[in-house]
Order: C-alpha cells, then sequence, then structure tokens
C-alpha cells in the first residue's frame, strides 16, 4: 500500500494537488483528455480551492479535463446537500469550467432513472468502451465507508462495473454511487483522509486482519496494480 503520511494537513492537499497535476498531464499526452472523479463532502474542499488557485490552476488543462461524481445524495440540484454545489462553488465557478465537461447526477426522477442516466451519460463519454478513469478521488467516512459504499448496504454486493441507487439507512437518504468494481477500473486512486476522527477508520481498512468488507466498505477498493495511494496526515495514520 502506498502510504504518504505529512505533520499537517496542509502538506496533505499540496502532496495530493501536486499528484492530480502529475496524472492530468500523463493522461492528457497519452489519451488526450483527463477524467477526473470527485469526493464529495468536506474533505476535499481544500483540496478543489488548491486546485483552483493561482498556485495550481495553471498546471492543469482545464479545457481537456472531465469532471465526474463518485458519489451523490438524492436531493434536487439546488439543495445544500449537493457534493456538487460545493463543487461549483470552490472549483467549477473560479476556473470556468464548461458545462459540457461535468457529468453532475439528474436527481428529477427516481434514484433508479437518476442511476441509469448517469451510467448511460458516462457510458456515451467513453463511447461504449471500458470505462476507465484516469483519476478517483475518494474520501473516508468514519465508519470506513468511501463513495456511497456505507456498511452493510445491498451495493457492496455489486459485482459490475456500474452506477447504483441505495437507500442508506445510516442517512435515511437515497444515494447514487459507483459501485466498488466500477472505481476498480480506475488508473488511479487516492484517499484522502485527515484528523485524529478518522484513525480508527483508518486502522479497520489498512490494518485490521478482523471483520469484513460489510464492516469496512473501503476494504473493497482493491490496491492492483498498485494503483491506490493514501495521503494522510499523522493524526489519521496514528493507529497504523
Amino acid at each position: 500500500m502506498d502510504l504518504n503520511i505529512y505533520n499537517t494537513i496542509d502538506e496533505v492537499m499540496n502532496a495530493l494537488a501536486t499528484t492530480i497535476c502529475h496524472a492530468s498531464e500523463l493522461a492528457i499526452k497519452k489519451r488526450g483528455q483527463f477524467n477526473f472523479v470527485l469526493s464529495g463532502g468536506s474533505s476535499p474542499r481544500k483540496l478543489y480551492e488548491l486546485l483552483a488557485s493561482k498556485t495550481y490552476h495553471n498546471k492543469i488543462a482545464w479545457n481537456k479535463t472531465f469532471f465526474f461524481f463518485g458519489d451523490e445524495r438524492f436531493v434536487p440540484e439546488t439543495d445544500p446537500q449537493r457534493n456538487s454545489l460545493m463543487v461549483k462553488e470552490v472549483l467549477f465557478d473560479p476556473l470556468k469550467i464548461k458545462k459540457s465537461h461535468i457529468f453532475n447526477v439528474n436527481t428529477t426522477g427516481s434514484p433508479v432513472e437518476a442511476a441509469r442516466k448517469y451510467e448511460e451519460s458516462i457510458a456515451a463519454h467513453f463511447q461504449n468502451k471500458t470505462v476507465e478513469f484516469d483519476f478517483v478521488l475518494l474520501g473516508l467516512g468514519d465508519n470506513s465507508h468511501t463513495a456511497s459504499l456505507f456498511p452493510n448496504t445491498s451495493v457492496l454486493e455489486e459485482t459490475e462495473a456500474a452506477i447504483k441507487s441505495v437507500f442508506v439507512k445510516e442517512v435515511d437518504m437515497y444515494r447514487i454511487t459507483m459501485t466498488a468494481p466500477l472505481i476498480n477500473q480506475a488508473r488511479k486512486i487516492a484517499f484522502l483522509v485527515f484528523g485524529e476522527e478518522k484513525s480508527e477508520a483508518v486502522f479497520h481498512v489498512l490494518n485490521d486482519q478482523s471483520g469484513s468488507e460489510s464492516q469496512y466498505p473501503a476494504r473493497l477498493i482493491k490496491n492492483e496494480q498498485k494503483k491506490v495511494q493514501w495521503f494522510l496526515d499523522k493524526k489519521a495514520a496514528s493507529r497504523l
């Protein structure tokens, strides 16, 4: 496992931003575009602000970058809980990203319809070939969930690389999420985790020999071909 542990959150963010820049440069050189899957929640906000800052905004060819979401809450487009709303505010708007380069989840229909339409839009972008994102950014919940792969939910049993809807009792909400097999097809995957409150989850996912993937879903993200990296501060890594 590729563990990158830093003293401060700022060091974590800068190291990850630099890694993303390198991944984008390589993807654009090889394939002409950079397909970037974003994580929601509060943790990556500072990273997105950094990517849009003067330090980094010229280091990525944004006109050749396409954005996707690893998961989304099944709420209206303008709901403050939307992952896409936060990213729009701190990344898309400041960088003037074209709408055609942003793949949002349409939640105007049912959860099943939302998942199906999102999967279809992604398939069309990849011209119905195998979907291999260049870079998937993931977070880690206190309960060891990632994307909307929550403990003991039906979506954990999915074996297809797909988009699925799932009702999560823990948060009393439908979520639209990439399945673990779809995430695992990516060329590069990075977990961004910081804070002492995440140290137990990090331990269960990376070091604990007990329990199961159903209890600790982030274990479903496999480090095949050494493509998974973890970016942690010392507090999050304190139990390793």
